[in-house]
């Protein structure tokens, strides 16, 4: 196991996430303002967010967008609450953290979405109705795999590690049952993370995952390369599993996600931009919703 995958190592940066000093009650991402409650996966310490709300289109300039939205593992809410100013009319954001459903409802507050924003507690899809179905389904996972027996110490560590990836698989199992049709399952993983275990599960269940976008970053003495997924029905005759378009970490973008109204424009990746306000670089913007006219 290397030292970036290393999910002790992964533990050790929850755990003193969570009980800095210097940890703030309130962030600035993208320009905007954010509370942070204790317990909570903290995205002043961690690049992590900000890159995903740069793949998805949700920084200062925000693109328009509609329909409904689901984020699994909010957190903090910003990539929820980011939905609902871009334009989405129903989006829920679910967490297995009560302190993160919290701290969402205050964010949708502070940002005046709370009448098209609902948060709710539950593991994945647990607290959902039935009948709930969303145009987007988004999860920015908990990447880096943990044993199969690891028992998690505290509910912050949930954001870090996933023990087996029982976790992804499930996602991958249940997310398209949550679509509408014509919908889109999108997943934020990390080379952080096991790809080969996960396109394997992927195609245990007769999914593909289809690379939409990437972008290299770094995070402390570290660089990750984030890679945003799109969980398609696998097609027959084809490598059940395995990354579509772009290979993973070139930073291209697979051609047939990026064609249609849905998607937007495809540029360099040139990774952090040092201002602390998260990376630079193109997005891909089609994975909020449809796009708007």
């Amino acid at each position: 196991m290397t030292q970036i995958t290393s999910y002790v190592r992964s533990l050790e940066r929850s755990r003193t996430a969570r009980t800095r000093e210097d940890r703030p009650p309130t962030f600035t991402l993208f320009g905007r303002t954010w509370d942070l409650l204790d317990d909570v996966f903290a995205p002043p310490f961690s690049r992590s967010t900000s890159v995903a709300m740069t793949l998805l289109g949700l920084t200062e300039e925000l693109t328009p967008r509609t329909g409904s939205f689901l984020e699994i593992g909010c957190g903090t809410g910003t990539i929820a609450v980011s939905a609902a100013l871009a334009g989405c009319d129903r989006v829920t954001a679910a967490d297995i953290n009560p302190q993160a459903v919290a701290n969402t409802v205050l964010n949708a507050r502070r940002h005046r979405v709370s009448d098209r924003l609902s948060s709710v507690h539950g593991d994945l899809f647990d607290a959902l109705a039935p009948e709930e179905r969303f145009d987007t389904v988004y999860w920015h996972s908990n990447f880096v795999l943990a044993p199969e027996d690891h028992e998690y110490e505290h509910a912050h560590d949930r954001a870090y590690v996933d023990p087996g990836y029982r976790a992804h698989e499930r996602y991958l199992a249940q997310g398209p049952r949550r679509l509408t049709p014509g919908g889109r399952q999108l997943l934020h993983f990390s080379d952080r993370g096991d790809l080969d275990l996960l396109h394997s599960l992927a195609a245990r269940h007769g999914r593909a995952l289809h690379l939409l976008d990437s972008l290299r970053d770094t995070d402390g003495e570290d660089t990750v390369e984030h890679l945003l997924f799109e969980v398609r029905a696998a097609e027959s005759g084809a490598g059940a599993g395995r990354v579509s378009g772009g290979g993973a970490g070139d930073g291209t973008a697979a051609s047939e996600a990026a064609a249609g109204p849905a998607a937007g424009a495809q540029g360099d990746r040139p990774g952090a931009d040092g201002d602390g306000d998260g990376p630079g670089g193109a997005a891909y913007r089609g994975g909020v919703g449809p796009a708007g006219s």
